[in-house]
Formats: C-alpha cells, structure tokens, sequence
C-alpha cells in the first residue's frame, strides 16, 4: 500500500492561510479522486477542495474552525500500491517526521466505528443515477450554504437525498425537500416548556462577518446622515428604459442609477472614494471606483466587488452586478469579486426600513445605505402629491470626512437621483 498527502493548495494570490470550515470526510471513510474533501474559506470566499487520488482516509490534519497554513499536510490517504512506494505528492521529509510525531495532537478526536454497513461510495457518479431515499446514518455531503439553508429552515440534512456529485446535496435537492415538506407533523397537544441551549460555534464565514464588523466599529468613529431622495422622476425613467431595453439586458433596478451617481458625485469629491490606513497615517484616494454591493447570501452578508464602475454604463453595471449577486450568493465568487472595493453600497431591499446605520466596510471611509421606497404625501406649496419617497443612509469616516463633505456629498446624490438626466450627462 502506498500513501498521499494532500497539502493545503494556495487558494489565492497572496494568501497564507485558510479557515477549515467543513471536513466532508473522517478517518476511515474510502475516497474516490475528484470527491470533495474539505471546505476552506479565505475573505469569504469559500473553496473546496477534491481528492486527487483514490484510496481510504487515515488522517486528518486539522478541526473545523483551524486555520491551516497554505502547503501545510491537510490530508493523508492510503492508496493502492505496492508497500514503501513513495507517494507523489509526498510532504517533504522533515515534515514528514513532524507529522509523525503528533498525529494525535493534531488529528480529531477518535470517532468510533460504526458497525452497521457504511454505504459503498465506490459506484458514484459513474453514471447518472435516480434519485435515491438518504442514508440517515452518514454525515451528508452539502456545501456550507446548503448546510446554513437547511439550519435556517429546520431541515435534517440526513433526510434529504442529494443528486450532486458523490450524492452531494445541491440548493435545489434542498429546494424540493422543503417544497415537498417532511410529512405530516405531530399534533400539538399544548404548550410546553423548553429548556434546552444550543451551542452554534462562530466559525466560517459567520466568523469572518464578526471579525471585519468588530474591526470597522472599534476602528472608525462613524458619523451617519440621512437625508430623503425624490425617486419619482427616476422611476418613470427606470420603467421607460426597462420597457424598451434589448432582449438580453438586465431589467433595471435602483442600484445601478445609484451606482452611476455614485461614480459622478465621488469624482467631485475624491476623498469619498478612498481607503484610509491609519497605521500608516495615509489616505489613499482611488481613482478607480471599486463599488462593493452588500449582498445577504443564505451563508451571511458577503460584498461583492463591481470593479472599474467608472468605466461601465448603466446596463454594464446591471449586468455585473446580477452575476455577482448570484456568484455571491451560490457561495461560488472568488476572493479577487470579494475584496478591493473602494466604496460600498447597502441595501436592504424592501425589507430596508426608514432608517438605518450601515457600518463602514474598514478600510474605505464610506457606506451608502438604501432604505425602502414608499410612496408618501409630498407639499408642493399648494396642496399635497403622492411622491415616490425614499431616504439614504450614508455613514463616514469622521476622522478623515467632516460633516460638512458628508452632507454635500449626499446633497449631490439627492440632486443627481432627483434630476436622473444628470446622471447621463458627460464631464
């Protein structure tokens, strides 16, 4: 017999390490190549990673939640081969030995074997097969999101039957199970008391969001204005272009205007569009605008980056912004559409209230929020029109942005989105 070793693969230019977020697999349990061995997350962006061998699992390198060094050994399988073959992606030799010597420290807790028949994985995905009732013995395969899906909606993973590779659980293998439902559920006799505590550990990418919302809060001191926008003018013109765009385009929502004001009113004030590194001392004052989109995702709000909106017309920016939004949220974007953003946008949709304190995305200096759109009893100075209503939520640096260039940058806004035409106009 022969053994691999699987090293933690380089997940991205520049970076080091990555957070172990799910094993797929535990000691024992037979491999096939390409099955999926491990999750691992960096910036948000979550990676899975294949087995390139075929062989029996001895070995594993680390908990979920560690974070794992790029080319530290990950994985270590037993492979069909003749004894003391050298395995080809073996670890270096001085590595070798000190992964010998503590295997155990680093390995997961034992996990006892299961005695009854554990389910042969050897004829999956040969050929497409019928959908087939789960094994409630085994830990399914599903991606973290499908995972948080399922939590969110009390679904028992075991009881879903995947048709993903290696009986993997997709989105909508989880979409049919809910739309099915489980079956009849238990009359409810009364109501009882419930005592029990679950304990949830913060990890992946609910940690990552903690983090980066703990470090723009104890670093920046924010300052949050609010202001109401007349979007009468630019709805009509939304639902004239929508009704006459190619086959093809995107339809038009709000954001992509907003977008276009956004680039316009930052050329006017370039220190909106910046990043500050206050260890530094220094401003960096981009000319390029990154515009991040705060996206909610079943896994948790994740920023999608639209790079270079100066360079994009309307359209372009609808265009992007809906492949991002749906990389984003089948947990597909990579870490390059997840970072880099100069300036971030948040909205909440319909859900997004009157008023809200978007919290800076550290280390830009601006965040612009959207609240919902409503239609409201406007004065003109004779009588009282319906108006199509809706208020901005922008909060700033305050050690770099006054409150004086807060508001004038969200006045220009205003004037922008109130008079859409000026968006078009050139210079």
């Amino acid at each position: 017999m022969g053994e691999f070793v699987l090293k933690m693969p380089d997940v991205g230019e520049g970076v080091a390490e990555a957070e172990l977020v799910e094993w797929h697999v535990k000691p024992g349990d037979p491999v096939r190549e390409d099955m999926v061995l491990a999750a691992v997350m960096t910036d948000k962006a979550t990676v899975e990673i294949p087995s390139p061998v075929s062989g029996k699992v001895i070995w594993l390198g680390a908990h979920v939640g560690d974070t794992v060094p790029v080319r530290a050994p990950l994985v270590r399988i037993e492979t069909a081969g003749e004894a003391g073959e050298p395995p080809a992606d073996s670890i270096p030799e001085a590595l070798a030995e000190a992964v010998l010597e503590e295997p155990l420290a680093a390995a997961p807790a034992p996990v006892k074997e299961d005695a009854r028949p554990k389910p042969d994985r050897s004829a999956v995905r040969e050929t497409p097969r019928p959908r087939q009732a789960p094994d409630v013995s085994a830990k399914p395969l599903a991606s973290p999101a499908v995972r948080l899906r399922a939590k969110e909606s009390g679904v028992d993973l075991r009881q879903v039957a995947g048709t993903g590779p290696a009986g993997r659980i997709t989105h909508e293998d989880l979409d049919l199970f809910i739309s099915r439902g489980p079956g009849p559920l238990p009359a409810q006799i009364g109501l009882v008391r419930k005592t029990a505590v679950e304990e949830v550990k913060i990890a992946g990418m609910r940690r990552r969001i903690a983090e980066k919302m703990s470090l723009s809060t104890s670093r920046i001191p924010h300052i949050t204005y609010v202001e109401e926008v007349d979007m009468t003018a630019l709805e009509d013109l939304r639902a004239t272009m929508n009704r006459d765009r190619k086959p093809g385009q995107q339809k038009l929502t709000i954001l992509p205007f907003l977008m276009r004001a956004l680039v316009k009113a930052v050329s006017e004030q370039p220190g909106i569009n910046a990043t500050f590194d206050d260890h530094a001392g220094v401003i960096h004052r981009h000319a390029a605008v990154h515009i991040g989109i705060a996206t909610q995702t079943p896994a948790g709000l994740t920023v999608p980056v639209v790079r270079h909106s100066e360079a994009r017309g309307i359209w372009d920016c609808a265009a992007e912004l809906n492949r991002l939004a749906e990389a984003a949220r089948s947990g597909t974007a990579t870490r390059d559409e997840l970072t880099g953003s100069t300036i971030t946008i948040s909205s909440l949709g319909a859900l997004g209230g009157i008023v809200s304190t978007p919290v800076i995305n550290h280390p830009e200096v601006a965040i612009v929020g959207v609240n919902k759109m409503a239609t409201r009893p406007v004065w003109d100075g004779t009588q009282f029109v319906p108006r199509k209503m809706m208020n901005l939520s922008s909060s700033f640096d305050h050690r770099v942005i006054d409150g004086w260039d807060a508001a004038s940058f969200v006045q220009r806004l205003k004037t922008l989105l109130e008079t859409p035409a000026l968006i078009f106009v050139e210079g």
